[in-house]
């Protein structure tokens, strides 16, 4: 392998490789700490990774979550999660909070309309998957006539430019056929697992002028939704790594996939040899991004998150449609879209690096954010949800920030799970429920909520820090995960 493919490692020796954001009430993981220390050493690190609150690991996963992690040249897929582009999206409504009965013919559109285990039904032309890839958020803003204002309100407005690597004829020529035709399949589909289609209440104001901004207020109705990006990014990731999480199917398509795409397209004997080194041995090494290799993977992220945006742009007007039709709701606004399994090419002390986030969104301050008709006023909006038992908060970045490599965790689910099993937090004192929907069963069930506690314990650290503000706090009434 050629020296200008893959990292080694690096990074000034005498600077600590992590930098730790925990309380005492919920510290993190040694075990999971050594997996990602270990891993680091693989790196040229431009500053120490970053330990979010909410930091576990679990064993399907080749990295902890709630990590951020800033690189000088090497590009590394195992510091993010296998499928980029999982998000987050916040829609205030214009109703009052709506009877059972409304909130049940909601979620059974929804899964008429999205159903689990998923169909093979074609929602996409090949054309359309191709344009997806290249126009993120704005093609699917166009298709599904979504207000074009809309996307001021998505990170990055819902589009990488990829115009550097050769735009829509290069992404025809990269996509590889059994990629193309899964992704014309399955398109805005939600699914359970940790992601869900919550309807919540505005409980508490706590920026008054910010939430003005934003488009929230107290007692207002919202929708969050916590969904990934498509077939799309998660079969591409595995043409650049190894996965712990592959069912046999997947094994199959990448058995035939994989060397169609990297070996039979090598011009080279020298490109072959890198290939089979970087691709198909046990060690799937950083690559460098100043290669060829290294464009190839950055184009193949870019793709990845614009079919993301996307996703999950179409995901957000077929459920606006589905909340008129239900609940009665004329107007739904996005509040904000933002992803938290990303690469992106970053500005940081003056250098041009990469930041790998797994499970951790973006937290830009206003001044990262100049020329944004919005968020340069407000900061980044942030999302923290804790579970469908406790709260959640709108956030925004705050100018300290850059503590955190100008990231948060995208909620706190561990923390609430660990603090409940210590006997740190427990029933909410109000005694609230949340109406919980299945995909199998077609009622609800009521489960009593908790109180507050792990989930302001995660936030409690990023205020702290100087990383973000909240703005909100939304407590939830019905979940269908």
């Amino acid at each position: 392998m050629s020296a200008g493919e893959a990292i080694a490692g690096g990074g000034d020796p005498l600077e600590p490789a992590t930098r730790v954001l925990a309380s005492p009430a919920d510290p993190a993981d040694p075990a999971a700490l050594a997996l990602l220390e270990a891993g680091l050493g693989r790196v040229d690190l431009a500053a120490p990774a970053v330990v979010l609150p909410d930091f576990h690991h679990k064993d399907d996963k080749e990295m902890p979550s709630s990590i951020a992690v800033a690189t000088r040249s090497a590009v590394w897929p195992l510091l993010t999660a296998p499928s980029v582009n999982c998000g987050m999206a916040l829609v205030a409504l214009d109703v009052e909070r709506p009877p059972a009965d409304a909130i049940t013919d909601f979620y059974t559109r929804v899964r008429e309309r999205f159903p689990y285990p998923p169909t093979y039904r074609r929602d996409l032309t090949p054309e359309e998957v191709v344009r997806c890839a290249a126009e993120g958020a704005r093609f699917a803003a166009d298709r599904w006539e979504v207000d074009p204002a809309e996307l001021d309100r998505i990170e990055e407005g819902g589009r990488l430019d990829l115009e550097r690597f050769g735009g829509a004829e290069r992404v025809r020529r990269e996509l590889p056929w059994s990629v193309l035709q899964l992704s014309r399949i399955r398109f805005g589909t939600i699914g359970p697992s940790n992601h869900f289609i919550e309807l919540q209440q505005v409980d508490e104001v706590l920026e008054p002028e910010v939430a003005r901004l934003l488009g929230v207020e107290e007692g207002q109705v919202t929708m969050q939704l916590h969904g990934g990006g498509g077939s799309l990014p998660g079969d591409v990731g595995l043409l650049f790594g190894p996965r712990r999480r592959n069912p046999r199917p997947v094994r199959v398509q990448m058995a035939i996939q994989k060397p169609l795409y990297h070996l039979a397209r090598a011009r080279s004997r020298a490109e072959l040899r890198r290939r089979l080194a970087l691709y198909f041995g046990r060690d799937y090494p950083p690559v460098e991004r100043d290669s060829g290799e290294g464009e190839r993977l950055l184009l193949a992220n870019a793709m990845a998150m614009n079919y993301g945006f996307a996703f999950r742009l179409y995901a957000y007007a077929s459920l606006r449609a589905l909340l008129r039709a239900s609940l009665g709701v004329r107007e739904a606004r996005l509040v904000v879209d933002s992803p938290h399994n990303t690469i992106y090419e970053e500005e940081l002390d003056g250098e041009r690096v990469l930041v790998h986030r797994h499970n951790a969104a973006r937290a830009y301050p206003a001044a990262r954010m100049r020329g944004h008709p919005l968020f340069a006023r407000t900061g980044q909006p942030v999302l923290l949800p804790g579970t469908n038992r406790t709260s959640s908060y709108l956030c925004v970045a705050a100018d300290g920030a850059d503590a955190s490599l100008y990231s948060a965790c995208h909620g706190a689910g561990a923390t609430v799970k660990r603090l409940v099993s210590r006997g740190l937090s427990g029933d909410d004192p109000r005694r609230r429920v949340t109406l919980r929907y299945g995909y199998r069963e077609p009622g609800p069930i009521e489960v009593g909520q908790l109180d507050d506690r792990g989930v302001d314990e995660a936030l409690g650290v990023l205020v702290r820090a100087g990383v973000l503000r909240p703005v909100a706090r939304l407590r939830p009434f019905a979940v269908l995960n």
